[in-house]
């Protein structure tokens, strides 16, 4: 359970903004979306290194420039 502690003052705007913030950190949704089907963890593996060579050449593109 998430507590969002509020200050006196504070529109409840506010507050659910931070809610909703400190939510979408948890992962929770992600990791329902991800359970909702089994994936091989071949496919998984693949799925790492395709997205860490994308983040290489990422990263040597802003050094070049």
């Amino acid at each position: 359970m998430l507590i969002i502690p509020v200050k006196d003052g504070e529109s409840i705007d506010r507050a659910l903004k931070k809610y909703k913030r400190k939510f979408d950190k948890t992962g929770v949704v992600r990791a329902l979306r991800s359970r909702q089907q089994f994936t091989k963890p071949s496919v998984t593996l693949r799925q790492s290194k395709l997205k860490a060579a994308h983040k290489q050449r990422e990263l040597s593109k802003e050094e070049q420039a």
